[in-house]
């Protein structure tokens, strides 16, 4: 691991022990106004993971966030040792910033067990090689638009993501509420489980709500909509790498009352579905009876 934005992302979810079932994070501004969801779900995760049995590992988790993260604070994080039965162990997590919780959070870990198998079959799509990567806008574009939106959309990221149907973030068409995106680790890091599974948690957070906004022709970037996470479910299937190519295949089946629902699921290159996810999160259009 040689990367440094990879550096700096692992060494971001590897939180200081405080006290027994007492973590700290700390906060890493990628250009949004808040503290990104994917963090807190990551460093959440962090610390109950390491609160159970290394023989355990998280097959779900569920955070609901409560409050926007400041991106200048460390956050806290309090476990909870919910149970520890025979096969499963369940942790809630508070995250706590300023002395208020910003997010709830639970997961459950499961020893290995075998039983019955199946799955629904990965979509057929380009190979990541044979398709583009996000780029950058000029420096012209870049000009004409508010200072926080230039940070964001001009920030290096630590994963090379290659859209299957690429659009204009800036002008968006309108479109049918599903997509599929390709993405990895711009760098190897160490084969450890825990660690790989903290990564999906954190880009399992990209893209997913913006799904919901596809048929509008609206996005995040636009002055006059607000979007914010409510929930997020995730649940862990098979072995994966981060630093591997993963494709996230997205839809929404619904959005209404200023809210919206996405669902994904996530496949390793060789078709293995190695993770689920859901979101429902605010879609908000200023000024608009939407």
């Amino acid at each position: 691991m040689t990367n440094p934005l990879v550096s700096e992302l692992v060494d971001l979810l590897k939180l200081e022990r405080l006290e027994d079932n007492l973590y700290r994070g700390q906060s890493r501004d990628i250009g949004t106004k808040f503290v990104f969801g994917g963090q807190v779900m990551g460093q959440a995760l962090a610390a109950a993971q390491a609160t159970v049995e290394t023989d355990r590992h998280v097959h779900s988790l569920h955070a609901y966030f409560l409050r926007p993260g400041d991106i200048e604070a460390p956050i806290v994080y309090s476990v909870d040792r919910t149970r520890d039965g025979r096969s499963f162990s369940t942790r809630r997590v508070t995250a706590i910033q300023h002395g208020q919780p910003i997010c709830v959070f639970a997961s459950s870990f499961h020893i290995e067990e075998h039983g019955v198998e199946h799955q629904i079959s990965r979509p057929e799509v380009p190979n990541p090689e044979d398709l583009e990567p996000i780029t950058v806008p000029s420096a012209e574009v870049l000009a004409k638009l508010p200072p926080m939106m230039q940070r964001w959309l001009s920030r290096q990221v630590p994963f090379d993501v290659r859209p299957v149907y690429p659009r204009d973030e800036l002008k968006p068409p309108k479109r049918p509420p599903y997509q599929q995106i390709w993405f990895r680790l711009i760098d190897t890091v160490e084969d450890t489980p825990l660690l790989h599974r903290a990564l999906l948690a954190y880009a399992s957070d990209f893209h997913l709500l913006g799904t919901a906004t596809l048929p509008h022709g609206i996005s995040y970037y636009h002055p006059d909509v607000q979007m914010a996470s409510i929930d997020h479910a995730m649940w862990f299937h098979r072995p994966f790498r981060a630093d591997e190519w993963l494709l996230y295949v997205l839809d929404s089946p619904t959005a209404q009352g200023a809210r919206g629902l996405a669902r994904g699921s996530i496949y390793s290159r060789d078709g293995r579905l190695v993770a689920s996810t859901a979101q429902e999160g605010m879609i908000r259009i200023v000024g608009e009876d939407a």
